[in-house]
């Protein structure tokens, strides 16, 4: 894969939701991608590279063509969305929790995680703070991640649990609380502590945070000829890397272009920056209107258009062969995945998969079609749920990858370049 270490370094460096809008933020700033507010008016111009933030996790960037038809009779919406979450364990408040000399720390589990993945691995701290400030309303706020490693969660013994290989439950709040350390004082907020020695501000200002646990694997490669990537976050920092390599890339002068980065896919998406919030719509209308359209303009472009929904896919597992579609795999370094589901947990269309597919032939981009055993289901993506804001055809796609949901998780080497490719033609390809 071409640039694997920038790849990597994107990986190794979103620790958060946070840390992933930031890291996107600094690639768009790089390619002269202007920063615009929600809450001001927009002034945008044909050729225009722009982004959003919102709340610190989501963001949109778009490129509006060149050659924008301003009678609005061909104009096209060209869209693809990823999420900026993945399963992890959050701190809760008042976390510090003292048994004999040691410290632990109450957290709760975020999304679907292989609890048992997360045990006996460094672990460190990612997120946002909330300072006191002299406008109540307006609150400051600022990034943190420890880059080192402060906690671990020991398994225990198989002297003392002779059945751990038979299969153990494990309970959230009991099993996995992570150990920060060890100290024979009276119990205080070491958190905060550690926050304002971090950040360097007075422990008094701290209001609130918004704190997650990380695993510190870094990325790398995998097997005898390097065939397999394993890192933590592939779900979904996979998709994100080829939506921006897609976006800063060179787009169709007759088109607007435009990548959605959501938080929160991994706990349902319905909340502010969730691919099921009204932002989205929103944004489109102030848009539409920037360029001089109305509402009923937008929606007539909403029908010619296609968006995107990047997820990965659950690769062939041959240890487990007994758990795979008997026709329908997707297996790791053959390329990007269409997922289909009858039930429409993944979002499709056919006229949308058919114009990826032709895409995708045309130019030289290897696919593969997946779908779940018919006694099995899916797992929700955004697909489906963006759909419905944007009743445009959709089809959901994305890397295959093995152990989803892991602390670390496996790909192949070449299926991330394959993503990228499709993202740079589907934007940049004339029609």
């Amino acid at each position: 894969m071409n640039n694997i270490n920038d790849f990597f370094e994107f990986l190794n460096n979103s620790t958060s939701p946070f840390y992933v809008i930031k890291n996107s933020c600094d690639i768009l700033d790089k390619e002269g991608f202007k920063s615009l507010s929600i809450d001001e008016p927009w002034e945008l111009e044909k050729g225009g590279s722009y982004y959003v933030k919102l709340y610190d996790t989501a963001l949109y960037a778009f490129k509006i063509g060149e050659d924008v038809d301003d009678t609005n009779n061909d104009l096209m919406l060209r869209m693809a969305v990823a999420h900026t979450d993945f399963p992890s364990f959050r701190i809760k408040p008042n976390a510090e929790m003292k048994e004999k000399g040691y410290i632990k720390l109450n957290t709760e589990a975020y999304g679907g995680l292989i609890l048992s993945s997360w045990f006996d691995r460094p672990l460190s701290i990612s997120g946002k703070v909330s300072l006191k400030s002299e406008k109540t309303f307006q609150p400051r706020e600022m990034l943190i991640d420890f880059k080192r490693s402060l906690l671990v969660i020991p398994n225990l013994a198989i002297h003392l649990n002779r059945e751990v290989n038979k299969g153990v439950e494990i309970n959230k709040q009991t099993d996995v609380l992570p150990l920060l350390g060890m100290s024979d004082e009276k119990l205080h907020n070491y958190i905060n502590t550690l926050i304002a020695e971090e950040l360097d501000v007075p422990v008094e200002d701290i209001l609130d945070y918004d704190l997650f646990i990380y695993n510190t694997d870094k990325a790398c490669t995998v097997g005898m000829n390097k065939e397999f990537i394993c890192a933590p976050r592939l779900d979904d920092l996979t998709s994100v890397y080829g939506l921006l390599q897609g976006i800063i890339g060179d787009v169709c002068g007759k088109d607007i272009h435009m990548i959605a980065l959501f938080d929160n896919e991994e706990i349902g998406n319905r909340t502010k920056q969730g691919s099921a919030s009204l932002s989205t719509l929103m944004l489109m209308e102030k848009l539409f209107d920037a360029l001089g359209r109305s509402r009923i303009e937008m929606y007539d472009v909403f029908h010619r258009s296609i968006i995107l929904s990047m997820d990965v896919a659950q690769a062939y597992h041959p240890n487990y062969t007994g758990k795979f579609d008997p026709t329908n795999i997707a297996e790791l370094n053959k390329g990007v995945v269409f997922k289909i589901d009858t039930l429409q947990r993944y979002a499709f269309d056919t006229g949308a998969v058919g114009m990826i597919q032709q895409l995708c032939e045309e130019n030289n981009i290897p696919y593969q079609k997946y779908t779940n055993r018919s006694d099995a289901t899916a797992g929700s993506t955004m697909g489906p749920v963006i759909s419905t804001q944007l009743p445009t055809r959709t089809v959901d796609m994305g890397v295959a990858i093995l152990a989803m949901h892991s602390a670390v998780e496996t790909m192949g080497t070449k299926d991330q370049e394959s993503l990228n490719k499709l993202m740079r033609t589907f934007f940049s390809v004339s029609r």
